[in-house]
């Protein structure tokens, strides 16, 4: 029995280097530069398409979004399903870089742009939309396979 418990515990000590390495969570190929994708940007502006088409995603994905106001009208966009579908990186603004925790709308009191990059999670259809507005021009859809 004693040998056993000696054999078992060299095991540990001579194995522990293997057990001590750092659990690569895989973030590095996640956001690659292969894994990156420049999406065509979000326009606020009054009485403008907010995207020309819908946006079809891939679950994994490294994307960055760029949303440009153009100050004509105070704007938000709204999409709490859609950001809980993704992960986001950062936010920039103004070249001040946020990192979230969670995010339900982004608004424009004036002309300015955001630039946001996440990594697409749940597979499913989102939107992100002008809050009160009604028109299918006044919201981008995002597909996430």
């Amino acid at each position: 029995m004693k040998t056993a418990m000696a054999c078992a515990a060299m095991g540990l000590i001579i194995g522990g280097a293997a057990i001590a390495q750092p659990f690569d969570y895989g973030f590095a190929g996640l956001m690659s530069a292969s894994n990156r994708e420049r999406l065509e940007p979000l326009t606020l502006a009054s009485g403008q398409p907010v995207a020309q088409a819908p946006y079809e995603l891939k679950s994994g994905m490294y994307y960055r979004l760029k949303i440009v106001a153009d100050g004509s009208a105070e704007l938000a966009l709204s999409g709490g399903d859609f950001f809980r579908a993704i992960w986001v990186n950062e936010i920039v603004i103004n070249k001040i870089e946020v990192r979230p925790m969670g995010v339900h709308s982004i608004e424009f009191d004036a002309a300015g742009e955001v630039d946001m990059s996440f990594i697409a999670i749940v597979p499913g259809t989102y939107e992100l939309s002008i809050p009160g507005s009604t028109g299918d021009t006044q919201k981008a859809i995002f597909h996430i396979r």
